[in-house]
């Protein structure tokens, strides 16, 4: 038994069967034994790879996409250069190094990093020392005024709920304890509460049918929609989920790059959820935001120039340099892979021009 599933035990005993994201949070940044604030996840000799890992070119185009946008966009600074969940600070690195080619863009920001983990911390701060980055546990902690925020699988890992379709209403799926002690799913009762929290068009479904909701990815919305309305500035969030809201449980548990129960290993595999696009877009266009997309990760990076980057990069590169980037950029382009299951949506101020990808 972890260290925090005894925890965990011991809440439910004391509290009742916790949500599902509850369960979640405290798997997932539980101080003392939580999966991000003991650990570096990223990697081979971690638990998962993201884009940025996979290949130099997924953050070189977001960094000219989103720099020249900025220039597009009447130049306003001093402007503040955000990124949630920054992972080991490689997007960024490569971003920067990209957007230096913008006059004028490198001495517009100030660099902001969204990061709750401090052994996460500490490899961004290393890697991006020259740009002297700043730290803040939330989004809300950002400064006021323009705004360019970059988020790549960072939605997915915000706590989820779950909740199923019963005889006349919806009930919340629990995490509880069962006679041996063991973590166990179970359900509390159908309320007309947890019916409205379902989007309209998927309340009538089948009994038995689960719906997730992400209460925490529609208050970003908000928060990004509102904050753009008021100040110039553009989002670029890249995740994987789906459009239009959809039924099914989407939850799953990762250690060691390979999938395992989501109950099994609290604190010690990652957890996340599909992303629901159409509910993140509807909340931030209600806050006031222009939404763009979203367009498929694929598609996405085709548009900003990805084939081109990578001629011009192989041009230079031995063999094995250049077999590594054209396998790294197939991986993030196939349609049968990440290209078509990652998702790229824009935010921007209203009147402001669209993205560059978001044609």
């Amino acid at each position: 038994m972890t260290r925090l599933r005894a925890k965990l035990a011991e809440r439910i005993r004391r509290e009742g069967p916790l949500s599902v994201a509850a369960f979640m949070a405290a798997a997932l940044h539980d101080p003392e034994a939580g999966y991000y604030p003991r650990r570096n996840p990223l990697g081979q000799a971690g638990d998962f790879i993201t884009a940025p890992e996979i290949s130099q070119i997924f953050g070189e185009l977001i960094g000219l996409c989103l720099a020249e946008w900025w220039d597009r966009a009447g130049r306003p600074e001093p402007v503040t250069l955000a990124e949630l969940g920054p992972g080991r600070g490689t997007l960024m690195h490569d971003f920067l190094r990209a957007a230096a080619t913008v006059p004028g863009f490198r001495a517009a920001i100030s660099l902001y990093l969204v990061e709750a983990s401090p052994v996460l911390r500490t490899a961004q701060e290393q890697r991006l020392a020259a740009f002297g980055p700043r730290f803040v546990d939330r989004i809300d902690a950002l400064p006021d005024g323009p705004l360019l925020l970059v988020a790549n699988e960072f939605l997915d890992a915000l706590p989820i709920r779950q909740l199923v379709r019963r005889r006349s209403h919806w009930a919340e799926r629990l995490v509880g304890l069962d006679s041996e002690d063991r973590l166990v799913f179970g359900e509390g009762p159908e309320t007309p509460a947890a019916t409205l929290v379902i989007p309209p068009a998927l309340r009538e479904a089948p009994c038995g049918t689960i719906v997730e909701i992400c209460p925490a990815a529609a208050a970003i919305a908000g928060w990004l929609g509102e904050r753009l309305t008021r100040h110039p500035g553009a989002a670029l969030l890249v995740d994987y989920g789906y459009s239009p809201s959809a039924p099914g449980p989407t939850l799953a548990a990762v250690r060691r790059h390979a999938a395992t129960g989501v109950l099994e290993n609290p604190g010690e595999a990652d957890l996340s959820a599909h992303v629901d696009f159409a509910a993140f877009a509807a909340a931030a266009r209600a806050a006031g935001a222009a939404v763009h997309g979203p367009v498929l990760q694929g598609s996405f990076l085709a548009a900003l120039g990805a084939e081109a980057r990578l001629a011009k990069l192989s041009a230079g590169a031995d063999p094995a340099q250049r077999g590594a980037l054209e396998s790294g950029v197939a991986r993030l382009l196939d349609p049968a892979g990440m290209g078509n299951l990652f998702k790229a949506l824009g935010l921007t101020s209203p009147g402001l021009p669209a993205p560059a990808g978001f044609a």
